[in-house]
C-alpha cells in the first residue's frame, strides 16, 4: 500500500470577487453593447465566489493570441510548482532528494522541456528522478494522477513519489467567443496548483492509505468534455449533458469499488469530490444518495476558487486532510471525472 504523507495548495497572487471576473468576460468574450443577460446568469449560478488569476486583471484585455498565453503559462506555472511542491516535502518532513519519481500534470498548457524538468534543479531534484509528464486527462487528473503513483509505489514500495497539477484555466478563455461553453468556462474555472507526496508501503509515513483505484471511459461520450485545439488555443466543449452521464455511470462504479472491498457507501467518512460545479455535484450527491453536508468540503472549495480542473479535487483533499480527523480505520473515496468522459476513483482510509 502507499500512504498519501502530504497535501499542499498554492495560488496565484490576483485574487478577484465574481462579480469583476463578470465584467471582465463581458468585455472580453462579447461583442461590444450585446446583451449580457445570459453571461449575468451563468456567472451568478456559477455558485463562485472568488478566483484567482494567473495575471494581474488588467492584463488579459491585452493578452492575445495562443503563444502569449501560453508562455504566461509557463512562467506562472513553474513559479506555482515550486511552491507547492516545496511546502507538500516540507509538510511531509522530507527533501528533495528523497524524491525518486515525479508526475505533472495539466491541461491549461504545453511546455518542452516538460513543468517538472524546468522545476527540477530549482527544486533540488536528483539528476535520475523519474519524469512522467501528463497532458489531456483534465479534471480527472487529480484522482488519476494519485491512482498512478500509487500504481508505481507498488512496484517501488521503498520509493517516494510527488504528484504535481498546474492549471491555469483563466489563460485559456477565448477572446471574441460568446458560446454558452465559453461563457460557463468564463464563469466557473479557476487557477491554482496542488502538489501531493506519496510514500510506498516500504517506508514510514503518516497519512491516509491508498488501497484501491478503479478507472471507467465512458463509451460514446467523447464529445462531452475536452478541447477544440485552433489558432486561438484552448476552445471549450462543455457539453449540456455532463450531469445526466453522471447520473447514469458514477453510482455502479462507486458502489461496485466499496463492495469489492467490503465497505457500503453509509460507511465513507470522507466524501473527496472534484468540484466540478453546481449541477454536477447535485448529480453526484442525488446518484450516490449522500447525506446532508457529505461534499460540504466541495462546495466551500468552488466558492472559494472556482473549477481548478485536475487541482480541485487535491484542493479539496488537502482541506479534508487538514480539517477533519477522521478515526483510524475509517474510509474514504476520492472522486474525479474528465474528458473521455471518464472517471477515476481512489478508495482510501485512515
Amino acid at each position: 500500500m502507499s500512504r498519501i504523507a502530504a497535501v499542499r495548495c498554492a495560488f496565484p497572487p490576483h485574487r478577484y470577487p465574481q462579480s469583476e471576473l463578470t465584467d471582465l468576460a463581458a468585455r472580453v468574450c462579447l461583442p461590444e453593447n450585446a446583451d449580457r443577460r445570459l453571461l449575468d446568469r451563468l456567472h451568478r449560478s456559477a455558485r463562485v465566489d472568488y478566483r484567482h488569476l494567473a495575471l494581474p486583471i488588467e492584463q488579459y484585455e491585452k493578452l492575445n493570441g495562443f503563444g502569449a498565453a501560453n508562455d504566461a503559462f509557463v512562467s506562472v506555472a513553474v513559479d506555482l510548482g515550486l511552491e507547492s511542491v516545496k511546502a507538500a516535502l516540507d509538510a511531509a518532513e522530507l527533501e528533495p532528494t528523497d524524491v525518486d519519481m515525479i508526475m505533472f500534470t495539466s491541461v491549461t498548457g504545453i511546455a518542452a522541456p516538460s513543468i517538472d524538468a524546468r522545476l527540477a534543479a530549482a527544486l533540488g531534484l536528483r539528476p535520475d528522478v523519474k519524469r512522467v509528464p501528463v497532458f489531456g486527462l483534465g479534471c480527472v487528473a487529480g484522482a488519476a494522477g494519485i491512482a498512478r503513483i500509487h500504481d508505481y509505489l507498488r512496484g517501488w514500495p521503498d520509493h517516494v513519489a510527488v504528484l504535481l497539477s498546474v492549471e491555469l484555466c483563466s489563460l485559456t478563455v477565448q477572446r471574441g467567443d460568446s458560446s454558452p461553453a465559453n461563457l460557463v468556462a468564463s464563469a466557473l474555472f479557476g487557477d491554482g496548483a496542488a502538489a501531493v507526496v506519496a510514500c510506498g508501503g516500504g517506508r514510514a509515513a503518516g497519512g491516509p492509505t491508498v488501497v484501491a483505484t478503479r478507472s471507467h471511459l465512458y463509451p460514446g461520450s467523447e464529445h462531452v468534455m475536452g478541447w477544440q485545439v485552433g489558432d486561438t488555443g484552448f476552445r471549450v466543449m462543455l457539453d449540456a449533458s455532463v450531469p445526466a452521464v453522471v447520473r447514469r455511470y458514477l453510482p455502479d462504479d462507486v458502489h461496485g469499488l466499496l463492495a469489492e472491498h467490503g465497505v457500503t457507501a453509509g460507511e465513507v467518512t470522507a466524501w473527496v469530490c472534484h468540484p466540478g460545479g453546481p449541477k454536477v455535484l447535485e448529480a453526484v450527491s442525488d446518484a450516490l444518495g449522500l447525506p446532508a453536508g457529505a461534499l460540504d468540503v466541495t462546495w466551500r472549495s468552488l466558492a472559494a476558487n472556482g473549477n481548478l480542473s485536475s487541482s480541485s479535487v487535491l484542493q479539496v483533499l488537502g482541506d479534508t486532510l487538514a480539517t477533519r480527523s477522521p478515526e483510524p480505520g475509517t474510509w474514504g473515496l476520492i472522486i474525479a471525472m474528465g474528458p473521455g468522459f471518464c472517471s477515476e476513483l481512489v478508495l482510501i482510509r485512515w
